[in-house]
């Protein structure tokens, strides 16, 4: 089954295959929540092999937060390049990878415009390990918006005590959101 199309069997009886396609894409725990019929962008097509060397692979394990020189300048490079319709493919498609990388070049691009799309995936949870991307994007951006989907995502996961995965880095996004807004009042 194609990538692209694996967030159709979330919920359904699977194969084997499937189940274990969902798992390495990220699905590792799926469960019910009130934001899964919110809609997102999907890939009607799976992404290449191509795409895939050149924007998910080099960028998806380093993560931004312990960046040493090496990966700073491969990011820096790409960002030159990268545009809105390569980062919408990594979010549309169903694997953590594309996802957490397209939250780090939206965060370093100043997508602001993908806010909802960001908040939106933060909220399904669909995957594991993008949700720390997400939050990072939404605290870069900042904003009402941002908080919205920082503080929803807080009102609901905190009393999911088995879905912990995301909860310390959605608090430090929001807490930093909330100072930044607290500052510009005063300023």
């Amino acid at each position: 089954m194609p990538f692209s199309k694996l967030w159709t069997k979330l919920f359904t009886k699977q194969s084997q295959a499937d189940q274990i396609a969902l798992h390495v894409a990220g699905a590792t725990t799926r469960h019910r929540n009130p934001f899964e019929d919110w809609d997102v962008p999907r890939n009607q097509n799976e992404l290449d092999e191509a795409f895939v060397e050149k924007w998910v692979l080099p960028f998806y394990s380093n993560g931004i937060s312990n960046a040493d020189e090496s990966t700073i300048a491969q990011l820096s490079t790409a960002a030159q390049t990268i545009d809105l319709d390569i980062v919408h493919n990594l979010f549309g498609d169903f694997d953590w990878r594309t996802r957490i990388t397209g939250a780090y070049f939206a965060a370093i691009k100043g997508y602001i415009e993908l806010v909802d799309i960001l908040g939106t995936h933060l909220l399904k949870s669909e995957v594991c390990f993008a949700g720390k991307g997400y939050a990072l994007a939404l605290a870069t951006f900042g904003g009402e918006r941002a908080a919205y989907y920082l503080t929803t995502y807080m009102d609901y996961y905190l009393d999911q005590t088995d879905l912990y995965y995301d909860q310390g880095e959605v608090f430090c996004a929001l807490e930093h959101v909330n100072r930044a807004a607290a500052d510009a009042r005063r300023a």
